[in-house]
């Protein structure tokens, strides 16, 4: 594993920082849980910057593919990712709590120690959808192979059970 990439977040902004790194799929831990694999990297870019009102920014652009789990089928689903976030830095718990109120503006606290793969893994994880899956009908892979006789027409059968006789038989 690499050495995380730890900035002092008011001291990046301020000298108008610039990073950019690839990082590999399987440094990102928090992740393991929606990926089929861990193959891959993603490709990162971190600017900081000071908006016409003096508020410190950092800019966070992620690129690239990863392969998660489809919750349907549990094969592998490629994603693809075009992040671009902006992240106002905060000085206080106070001034976040007001600032969580509005929806249109994302908010950090500034801190002299932020890790960027931390904030890189946060970011993807809250860009995944619950429950990541295939379109509709292109799940086939888990299905069970059908019989030429459909189920509707072995139910019509005497005995109840014969239905999963038959199937039974079948796979």
């Amino acid at each position: 594993m690499s050495a995380r990439f730890v900035i002092n977040s008011l001291d990046f902004v301020n000298g108008s920082g610039r990073h950019c790194d690839t990082i590999p799929i399987l440094e990102l831990v928090r992740l393991h849980d929606w990926l089929f694999d861990d193959q891959g990297s993603l490709i990162y870019e971190l600017s900081g910057y000071v908006d016409k009102n003096d508020k410190p920014h950092l800019l966070l652009k992620i690129n690239g593919t990863m392969n998660l789990s489809c919750q349907r089928c549990l094969d592998k689903l490629t994603h693809t990712f075009d992040l671009q976030t902006i992240l106002l830095l905060v000085n206080s718990e106070e001034e976040l709590n007001l600032i969580d109120e509005d929806d249109s503006v994302d908010a950090i606290l500034s801190t002299s120690e932020l890790d960027v793969i931390g904030l890189i893994e946060e970011e993807i994880i809250l860009s995944l959808s619950i429950s990541s899956r295939h379109p509709e009908g292109t799940c086939n892979s888990n299905l069970p192979r059908t019989n030429k006789t459909s189920f509707s027409e072995q139910s019509k059968s005497a005995h109840p059970f014969a239905v999963l006789a038959n199937f039974k038989k079948t796979n």
